[in-house]
């Protein structure tokens, strides 16, 4: 929120500086990002243009955004790590358009890429990936810690190319126990544990430590995707794609029970918490379960749990076999 913020009051600036107007401002994202975004274009009256998704397109790219853009787009959010599939938007070829716009129609609108969940996958896991500020038109960056941090809830940044794209009207300046202290924030007082702890896995772990957690959560999502893939039940969906260490996936053919069916087996009566959900418009008709792998699901827990999946199916299977034979005895006896 305080990224997408400062993008408005940047955008603001910009339109005022040349007599502009500046009463209907739009942010572009894609249907594949966190409700964050949402709420932000309510909360602070900004028009969402939300490009929608569809059955195999589960992110954006520059040809969904260009339809959408005009002199009102305070921005361009792209996602490095979907909540629903763990994949990436198109941000290379965003900013591509983007600077093509910027010389083509002197509109010089900025990217803010929300890597809430890749900030500490991408680094290690696709090093020469390009999606930050290698990128001209990204101008900030969101990253959490309590997510592949490996940290509680409770920590996070908002990181700017430079100290021009952060509105300067956004920060305060607070005389306060001795000295004068520049505050940006939505919240007011929290805990400073988890950045204890944060600081505590940056020195403990380091760049080679946090690659071989990344590392090997990746190893055990791919292990986990062989074994969905190899049972002949599942299409595990993007797995060869840069990724979260996450496995995403439904049911490759149509039986008499659907992927909520197997999270309630899972969950109810073997202890698993996998989730089973529709993607956004226009892709609602398309129903996936999600895997999230972390560093504390070990080998043994991903062969447990492929097994448990195993088990679920052939529980749902038999009592589908079970219900066909009960209404085939029931039509019989009704002289059907």
């Amino acid at each position: 929120m305080l990224g997408a913020l400062s993008l408005k009051w940047k955008w603001r600036e910009r339109r005022e500086a040349v007599g502009l107007s500046t009463d209907r401002p739009n942010l572009i994202f894609g249907g594949d990002v966190h409700v964050v975004w949402e709420k932000f274009c309510r909360y602070f009256d900004v028009e969402p243009r939300i490009v929608p998704l569809a059955e195999g397109k589960y992110t954006i790219g520059p040809e969904d955004v260009e339809p959408h853009l005009d002199e009102n787009t305070i921005g361009v959010v792209a996602v490095l790590g979907t909540t629903f599939t763990g994949h990436k938007d198109d941000v290379v070829g965003i900013d591509a358009l983007l600077r093509d716009v910027r010389e083509k129609r002197d509109l010089d609108i900025p990217i803010h890429v929300d890597r809430a969940s890749g900030a500490f996958v991408w680094p290690f896991l696709y090093p020469d990936s390009a999606w930050d500020f290698r990128l001209e038109q990204v101008r900030s960056i969101n990253v959490s810690g309590h997510k592949y941090g490996l940290v509680y809830p409770g920590i996070g940044w908002l990181i700017f190319r430079q100290e021009s794209d952060l509105s300067k009207d956004l920060v305060f300046y607070e005389n306060y126990l001795g000295k004068t202290d520049a505050t940006f924030t939505l919240n007011f007082s929290t805990g400073a544990s988890m950045v204890l702890a944060q600081y505590y896995n940056f020195v403990r772990l380091g760049r080679q430590g946090y690659t071989y957690v990344m590392k090997m959560m990746q190893e055990n999502a791919r292990v986990l995707a062989d074994n969905l893939r190899n049972s002949g039940r599942f299409e595990v969906i993007g797995s060869d794609l840069e990724q979260l260490p996450l496995v995403a996936f439904r049911l490759a053919e149509k039986h008499s029970y659907d992927e909520s069916d197997i999270a309630w087996q899972l969950s109810a009566e073997r202890g698993w918490m996998v989730p089973a959900y529709t993607l956004p418009p226009n892709a609602e008709r398309v129903k996936i379960m999600r895997a999230l792998v972390k560093e504390t699901l070990s080998r043994e827990h991903i062969d447990r749990l492929s097994q448990d999946i195993t088990e679920a199916c052939r529980t749902l299977d038999d009592k589908g076999a079970a219900h066909d034979a009960e209404r085939a005895r029931v039509k019989r006896g009704t002289g059907y």
